[in-house]
């Protein structure tokens, strides 16, 4: 199992410091959230790439419908080449429903159903933006027109970028979207409910249920002829860095399970703690279970 941070705060200058500690420090990967009228983490992220030297860089996560597919290749493509090859882009629809009020405050939701829409297109894009190559697409939300002037340069990472993407958990088509990619986010949605939030989630979603989607996503990719391809199941969670016994028993079951990453955070640190906290969970290391 890999381990990464997310660092739940929005000031740039400190995100780049707790970059270069978490590589440190033996964290796997470093991320940032991204938000609308927020600091820019694909800046915070380039900054992070010129101070670290193996650490993977990333969001957590990406709300894809909301950005322009080729501006988003080109930022991603920075970042990699700045970073000899560390980039993973954190795909999603957005935010959870209990938040969707704040996060279109500058424009119109147009709805999930458009939204999973531009999330599917931009998906299909972005590799073929990031070979660099000309190329012609006319789908349902985006035009590309063939052009051989001024092409950009691709990624180090070939044939492009891993993406993980959120995966609504038991709903097949969500499921079937991350398939085609490299990682899973998990989202669950138990019988009869809609999408948990994140503290329902935490509650409700357990090793043994992550267990049988990754069994569902693994016959769906050999279906696909994707299977020997890598793929990462990503589970987020919370430890608190201050024993390492009882750190590791919280991430073990998950590790059993079929996880390959453990993102750590704690998104209910007040604004005030977040610089503290962050420096200290960070320094103490990833919740490690080997050994």
């Amino acid at each position: 199992m890999r381990y990464g941070f997310i660092y739940p705060g929005s000031d740039p200058e400190l995100a780049v410091e707790l970059a270069v500690l978490a590589e440190r420090h033996g964290w796997h990967g470093f991320f940032v959230w991204e938000g609308i009228w927020a600091t820019d983490p694909w800046s915070v992220l380039a900054a992070a790439a010129m101070r670290t030297t193996s650490i993977r860089l990333g969001t957590m996560l990406t709300p894809v419908p909301r950005r322009r597919p080729w501006e988003l290749a080109g930022q991603t493509m920075t970042v990699d080449r700045l970073s000899g090859g560390r980039v993973v882009l954190s795909a999603g629809l957005g935010v959870p429903e209990d938040v969707e009020e704040r996060f279109w405050i500058f424009e119109h939701d147009p709805g999930r159903r458009e939204r999973a829409e531009l999330l599917d297109e931009s998906l299909e894009l972005l590799p073929k933006l990031w070979r660099g190559e000309p190329f012609e697409h006319e789908g349902p939300h985006y035009t590309v027109r063939r052009t051989e002037q001024m092409l950009p340069l691709p990624p180090v990472q070939q044939p492009g970028i891993p993406i993980w993407a959120v995966g609504l958990w038991p709903r097949p088509k969500s499921m079937r979207r991350v398939a085609r990619l490299d990682g899973w986010l998990p989202n669950f949605a138990p019988p009869g409910e809609g999408a948990a939030g994140p503290d329902a989630q935490r509650e409700l979603f357990t090793p043994g249920i992550g267990a049988e989607a990754m069994a569902w996503l693994r016959a769906e990719r050999e279906r696909l002829g994707v299977a020997d391809r890598p793929f990462d199941w990503v589970q987020e969670g919370t430890t608190a860095g201050l024993d390492a016994a009882a750190d590791a028993a919280v991430v073990r079951p998950w590790a059993e399970a079929g996880a390959t990453w453990w993102l750590d955070t704690d998104w209910s640190v007040p604004a005030e703690r977040i610089e503290p906290y962050a420096r200290e969970r960070v320094a103490a290391g990833p919740p490690a279970i080997e050994g």
